[in-house]
């Protein structure tokens, strides 16, 4: 409902009403005026033109941690691109959905009602094949059937995941951001997150799972992120977002395969200088550690672990038995 506070002031509201009653202002005559230029606006429609700014930054971090997160579920390389994003009147958005669908509802606690994933059946088969051992292909055979429970089961492992991954992606904006799934469904008709008439902006990102292509789509109601758009529209720095996990999974990677100098210290002796001088081949020079003592075991110049010394294989080598305290790398 618009106030017409809003448009005109109290004084001037007065004035008007004044003067239809006494007969100066005749509202029939006054609209006759403007016909020709009157307007017509739908206040049903007044989101579809409103635009969600910088929320694709929030669906980029989303797309950097979820690709990692599938590819370590399935065992597969997952590419995951952005296709197009757009607003909707919720009910023109569920009947353009592809059938059958698998869609998840969740919330977005501490913001006000609910949010959509969905999953075409191309995505929904290869999920499922991959996670039960399979080749990850989907043979396309049955694509028109309903999911059975198994599937939605194995499916809402996935979803889950990219809860997870999305409430990682939107904590820079909202950290006191929760999601949570409400439920798995596979009916459009049982899902009514809003009412059909209310506007969602939708996100639809292509999965590439190896040789296979499906598609997800995210919606979320207007309402819903309607508190946190000024915050958006300011652009709030995304600094949590900036550190790619597939880099540090790479960068992790190749640290473990880091060469490293390892020593250890059987013992030691003190002897003169003159002594020293006259050490010939075969001279023996008492240390002083026993060969049952534990050893140092130096990394990189730096104490690390304690060991005890020993043969494996038929070669020399240490038993590490405790890490040394403030054994830290400088």
């Amino acid at each position: 409902m618009i106030s017409m506070e809003g448009i005109l002031t109290k004084e001037e509201i007065d004035a008007l009403v004044a003067a239809v009653f006494e007969g100066t202002l005749i509202p029939e005559r006054e609209l006759a005026k403007t016909t020709g230029n009157v307007e017509q606006f739908d206040l049903l429609d007044i989101e579809e033109h409103r635009v969600i700014p910088n929320l694709d930054i929030v669906y980029d971090g989303f797309i950097r941690y979820n690709r990692v997160t599938m590819s370590n579920r399935l065992g597969r390389m997952v590419e995951i691109k952005k296709e197009e994003a757009r607003p909707f009147k919720f009910g023109e958005f569920m009947s353009v959905l592809p059938s059958p669908v698998a869609m998840a509802i969740y919330k977005m606690d501490p913001l006000k009602g609910a949010a959509l994933i969905a999953l075409d059946s191309t995505l929904v088969y290869t999920i499922v094949d991959s996670i039960l051992g399979g080749s990850g292909v989907s043979s396309g055979q049955g694509m028109n059937r309903l999911f059975t429970s198994i599937e939605l089961r194995l499916v809402e492992k996935i979803v889950k995941d990219a809860l997870a991954d999305l409430e990682k992606a939107w904590a820079p904006l909202c950290p006191e951001v929760n999601m949570s799934l409400l439920r798995m469904e596979m009916n459009p008709r049982l899902v009514n997150i809003v009412p059909p008439e209310y506007q969602v902006v939708t996100m639809s990102l292509k999965i590439q799972i190896e040789e296979t292509v499906g598609n997800m789509i995210l919606a979320i109601p207007f309402m819903t992120i309607e508190p946190i758009r000024d915050k958006l529209k300011r652009g709030v720095q995304m600094d949590m977002m900036a550190v790619d996990p597939l880099w540090s999974y790479r960068m992790s990677e190749e640290l473990l395969a880091a060469p490293l100098e390892i020593s250890v210290e059987m013992g030691g002796a003190t002897i003169s200088l003159a002594d020293l001088l006259e050490l010939t081949p075969g001279d023996t020079i008492m240390l002083d550690a026993s060969g049952k003592d534990e050893l140092t075991v130096k990394i990189g110049g730096v104490k690390k672990f304690s060991g005890i010394a020993g043969v494996s294989g038929g070669n020399k080598a240490v038993q590490i038995t405790r890490p040394l305290l403030g054994g830290g790398i400088d």
